[in-house]
């Protein structure tokens, strides 16, 4: 296929004249049955590269995805743009909703998954039944990142994907270092499998950083209002403490006329989805997030996203920079830096490895995979 007839493509299902960087390059590796790693920056709209390669091609598109929130937007913007047959299985629907779906799974389109429905024996007996045409994996640093440590069905992607005879496959990332690269492959494909890589710069020039160093919380407290008072929103400001992030948004509502809400892992599914829908409608000025926030939210007119504490690592750190200006404005990335954060992340990092337990857990389930291959 020709750029020229993709493009015409492109303008008749989404309505868009161009491709962002990336975008062609990889349906066309798909059209071609090369499976392939994407690596694209954030805002160049990866899920597009899916969505459209499942509508030339005519066969169901399976999208392995890492959150409830992620999966839903996704869901709700394929919707938008005039596709009904469109649907994730998730722990939210109620056992007749998900009896339903897959009674009727052969109907949809495009199917979105957690790595762990897909332990689910229903699910994997209706996913066998059906011609997949496209497998994604999205968010694929969550194999090299995740994995190994508290979702280890990342791990189990490659074993679901040899029952349905290792399949056109498509994992998307915004950051991956060689090293996770490397894992992503190694962990996703078979060594007789053919892989495209398809890299682009992380740089999104519209998106000025900066840097400001405070020598206390209540210094950095001061400096972080004086500065969401002039700055235009909305934004983001993401927090290693699920407590400071209450407290600071509490501090925001208390000192300035912005609204703002936290977001965090300790509030319920409903409170979650009622602030990121607030935010994508322009009724909160800000979010106060922890890193449970922003994967794949598509709002493209974010101005600016702080860091109040250093982020765990520098992919995390530019995923989350990258939530800002999508629409190509200029925005703003300013990390407040405090030299007892990195005693924070140390501690993270720590409280992050498993203990003996989950080791043994691990690989006494490892080995009866092997058992039952």
């Amino acid at each position: 296929m020709d750029d020229l007839e993709l493009k015409q493509l492109l303008k008749q299902y989404f309505g868009y004249t161009e491709f962002k960087t990336g975008q062609a390059e990889i349906i066309k590796n798909l059209l071609s049955n090369n499976s392939t790693l994407g690596i694209l920056p954030t805002g160049t709209g990866k899920s597009l590269c899916y969505q459209l390669t499942g509508k030339i091609i005519k066969k169901t598109v399976l999208i392995i995805s890492p959150l409830l929130s992620l999966m839903n937007d996704q869901v709700e913007q394929l919707k938008y743009a005039g596709e009904k047959r469109v649907v994730a299985l998730t722990s939210e629907l109620s056992y007749s909703e998900k009896n339903f779906i897959l009674a009727n799974i052969a109907w949809y389109a495009f199917i979105y998954v957690s790595p762990e429905m897909l332990r689910n024996d229903k699910v994997m007996e209706e996913l066998l039944k059906i011609e997949i045409g496209l497998v994604v994996v999205d968010e694929a640093h969550c194999i090299s990142q995740w994995g190994p440590d508290f979702r280890p069905d990342y791990l189990r992607i490659k074993h679901f994907r040899k029952l349905l005879h290792n399949p056109l496959t498509l994992a998307l990332t915004a950051t991956a270092t060689s090293e996770v690269s490397h894992d992503i492959q190694d962990n996703l494909f078979d060594n007789n499998e053919d892989i495209r890589v398809i890299r682009y710069s992380v740089d999104r020039p519209n998106i000025f950083l900066a840097v400001h160093e405070s020598p206390s919380t209540a210094e950095k407290n001061m400096y972080l209002t004086e500065l969401i008072a002039q700055l235009a929103g909305p934004g983001i400001i993401y927090f290693s403490s699920k407590k400071q992030a209450n407290k600071i948004s509490e501090m925001i509502g208390l000192k300035t006329n912005l609204r703002a809400a936290p977001y965090h892992a300790d509030l319920s599914v409903m409170n979650r989805y009622t602030i990121q829908h607030q935010f994508m409608e322009n009724q909160l000025d800000i979010v106060c997030a922890t890193s449970a926030f922003g994967m794949g939210i598509n709002k493209q007119d974010v101005r600016y996203v702080i860091h109040y504490h250093l982020p765990s690592d520098i992919e995390s750190y530019v995923q989350e920079i990258g939530r800002a200006g999508r629409d190509g404005k200029k925005s703003l990335a300013v990390l407040l830096y405090s030299k007892s954060d990195i005693g924070l992340q140390q501690q993270l990092s720590v409280d992050s490895l498993p203990d003996e337990f989950d080791i043994e857990h691990f690989k006494d389930t490892g080995e009866q995979d092997n058992l039952s291959n």
